[in-house]
């Protein structure tokens, strides 16, 4: 059985999207690719269908990176097949934890930036929709950061499990 790992922020055509498509990578790059699946959603659903944000694809392609997207809804009934639901800021964390029918699924809602040991205090991921291109660099370097950090706690997780 899959390992399965969802990224959450607003709309799903940022951030999300761009931590999706960093992690699959990454997941690629370790030879876990049949065994982690990786996809993204949002709290919301006003552009679900929609493709990514056009500066998400740019910065996504300009640093390597597939953007091939559809953005859609987090649903509650998912909690049930997710491994780890992860959150892009605080209020994601805290949507989504009120979203999770039980406690084990809320244990289940993490955020990003907490698997970057130098985030600091601040593990939001700021969103970009509303500023230049500077904040979209910004986002991958964050997500990119924490990726490494989520890769290995992934790793950590799944050897548990089949112990």
């Amino acid at each position: 059985m899959a390992y399965r790992v969802c990224f959450v922020c607003t709309g799903n055509i940022c951030r999300s999207p761009m931590a999706e498509s960093v992690f699959r990578a990454r997941v690629e790059e370790a030879g876990l690719a049949g065994l982690v699946e990786v996809d993204s959603a949002g709290t919301g659903g006003w552009h679900e269908g929609d493709g990514a944000d056009p500066r998400t694809v740019s910065v996504l392609k300009t640093a390597g990176y597939d953007s091939d997207h559809a953005a859609r809804q987090f649903r509650a009934a998912w909690f049930a097949r997710l491994n780890l639901v992860i959150a892009l800021d605080a209020g994601h964390l805290k949507a989504l934890r009120r979203l999770a029918p039980t406690p084990q699924d809320a244990e289940k809602v993490r955020l990003l930036r907490s698997y970057d040991p130098a985030a600091g205090a601040d593990l939001d991921v700021p969103d970009p929709y509303y500023g230049g291109m500077d904040g979209f660099e910004e986002c991958l370097e964050m997500v990119e950061t924490a990726s490494a950090g989520l890769l290995a706690a992934v790793r950590v997780d799944m050897e548990e499990r089949t112990v």
